[in-house]
């Protein structure tokens, strides 16, 4: 059998996590590391799969209280495991030493090196959803996913990005909640909500073409 097919869709020989393309996440596995709960798509070898809690009273609480969107399983053994979110973008982050907060919506996978916690953003009070983010912490490798195409913006002046369409940023970065309702001026991607992120100082912000989550289950 010929088709284009066997050389376009050909299996990554990459070891450790590796795009496979730019939809699909592959993780050559010898060890372990943490995933979103249902995103895998396929698996090869012996590898096994278990539900991750948060793994302190203090997460737990902060799960429970904020509903942030961060169910993981943790996938260890030795094999090939192949990942994808609702055919999402896949983009892959390096943290060395490092913090990144990220939008526990667009968290596909991290190495188990990295620490993580539940953090809320200052000033954000009880206003819509969203503001409760995930930081990882450390030396490791994070999968993020982005529904569209996203830009990455350098923070050097006052930027503002809409709750729902920041995917991540640097955790070195002032984060506050700035409204901006005025009646008939609805700026931000048609959520009805006059809320953006602030952030200030210097380093950057991954920020998706729609507002994620959210929007693809209105289209759902």
């Amino acid at each position: 059998m010929r088709s284009q097919l066997f050389e376009q869709a050909q299996e990554s020989a990459h070891r450790g996590m590796h795009l496979q393309n730019r939809k699909m996440l592959k993780v050559g596995l010898e060890g372990e590391f943490l995933a979103r709960q249902g995103s895998m798509v396929a698996y090869q070898g012996e590898v096994g799969f278990s539900y991750q809690g948060s793994g302190s009273v203090g997460r737990f609480f902060k799960k429970a209280f904020t509903g942030e969107g961060l169910p993981l399983m943790r996938v260890s053994g030795r094999g090939d495991v192949f990942l994808a979110h609702e055919a999402w973008d896949v983009h892959l982050l390096d943290l060395e030493n490092e913090s990144l907060t990220v939008n526990g919506d667009n968290v596909l996978a991290f190495e188990s090196s990295l620490g993580w916690d539940i953090q809320r953003i200052k000033g954000a009070g009880m206003v819509a959803g969203g503001l409760f983010n995930t930081v990882l912490t450390g030396f490791g490798r994070v999968a993020v996913v982005c529904h569209g195409s996203p830009v990455l913006l350098n923070v050097d002046q006052p930027t503002f990005v809409d709750t729902q369409a920041a995917v991540a940023w640097s955790s070195t970065l002032s984060t506050s909640v700035r409204s901006t309702f005025k009646a008939g001026a609805i700026i931000g991607r048609g959520s009805g909500e006059a809320f953006q992120l602030a952030l200030q100082g210097q380093g950057f912000v991954l920020v998706q073409a729609s507002e994620g989550a959210r929007e693809a289950r209105k289209q759902s």
